[in-house]
């Protein structure tokens, strides 16, 4: 009999079976949604999570599933983060100009620290405030997918901050253009303000077709712009946390040790920089056009499979235990995030 040499890969198989099998099924619930109603109200991405989270609720996974759940959760979730930033360029960047390419970047900073402020207020822990307002202020659960293995964070914040986000994400998608109409805005004034409240792309692209079409383009650009504010966010979570574990190692009462050089590698996350590189790489044209869309579809895929993960770990408990302090912080940043692009569009007069 031929010896088995990696049987590390081999006891990732029946985990990632599981995954798959949740993931599948998130995809079909997607599908019969498209099918029923003509649009997908409840993202393939969310629909993992809550299937894997039922799933725990009632059946432990045996211990032969937890690597393979592990390295979707975590290692399979890094790779999609890479291929993410082939979605963004320089070129987009530049389309929508100087004045409101700033204000993008300055709504979107005070988006964060004020949603932050208004997590620990309520008293959430650090990482599940921080997963909000990324969440909130940059691309829903994109960024909290990407930020969590940043800062460590646990399955069951993950799933709670995603769930949440993403119910008022639907919410939103319904809601604003009733609030488009009612301040009478016109169609670059209302792409804007889908392009800094919305969380996600394809739901940016629902609120704003049926004003349209100069409201999707406008709302397109200035979302794509807040999600190119993913990677720098990320950097700087990444070292902070790093220099946060240093200093948490360092004993009590002791002297202040020499500095010495911290591998870059520790600071900054290898799924960081291949983010960086891939954002460059797609500016300068280096990534060819036919494999964009499938870079992006299977970046889509990953994370669909690494949520699935999530959900697998997730002890619904726990969740539910957080969940008043965790709605309220999440329905008072979109306020917060709204009020910021609201008063972003009337000071640049936009036409």
């Amino acid at each position: 009999m031929i010896p088995v040499r990696h049987p590390g890969v081999l006891s990732l198989i029946p985990g990632l079976v599981a995954c798959g099998a949740v993931a599948l099924a998130a995809v079909a619930v997607q599908a019969l949604e498209l099918r029923l109603f003509g649009r997908g109200w409840i993202d393939a991405i969310v629909l993992a999570i809550l299937i894997g989270a039922a799933i725990r609720g009632v059946w432990t996974p045996p211990a032969a599933l937890r690597p393979g759940v592990e390295f979707s959760a975590r290692t399979l979730l890094e790779i999609a983060v890479v291929l993410l930033g082939a979605s963004v360029s320089a070129a987009t960047v530049i389309a929508i100009g100087p004045g409101l390419l700033a204000g993008t970047a300055v709504v979107v900073v005070l988006a964060l620290a004020v949603s932050y402020g208004i997590g620990r207020l309520l008293r959430l822990p650090h990482r599940m405030a921080v997963l909000i307002a990324c969440g909130n202020a940059i691309c829903g659960n994109s960024a909290i997918a990407a930020v969590a293995p940043v800062i460590d964070a646990d399955a069951e914040d993950v799933s709670a901050a995603i769930a949440f986000t993403a119910v008022l994400g639907v919410a939103v998608v319904l809601l604003l253009p009733l609030l488009g109409a009612a301040l009478q805005m016109t169609g670059v004034r209302y792409g804007v303000l889908a392009g800094l409240t919305v969380y996600a792309v394809p739901q940016v692209l629902a609120a704003t077709m049926p004003v349209g079409a100069v409201a999707t383009q406008a709302g397109t650009l200035i979302k794509l712009v807040r999600v190119l504010v993913l990677g720098p966010v990320c950097l700087f979570l990444a070292v902070a946390t790093a220099l946060g574990r240093r200093s948490d190692a360092m004993p009590s009462g002791t002297a202040a040790a020499p500095a010495r050089r911290i591998p870059v590698g520790q600071l900054v996350p290898w799924f960081i920089i291949g983010f960086l590189l891939m954002m460059v790489a797609r500016s300068l044209d280096l990534i060819p056009a036919i494999a964009l869309p499938v870079m992006a579809d299977l970046a889509k895929a990953l994370t669909i499979l690494s949520m699935a993960a999530l959900g697998l770990s997730t002890d619904a408990r726990a969740v539910a235990r957080s969940g008043v302090r965790i709605a309220s912080v999440v329905i008072l940043s979109l306020l917060a995030l709204a009020g910021l692009a609201l008063g972003l569009i009337f000071l640049l007069a936009l036409a």
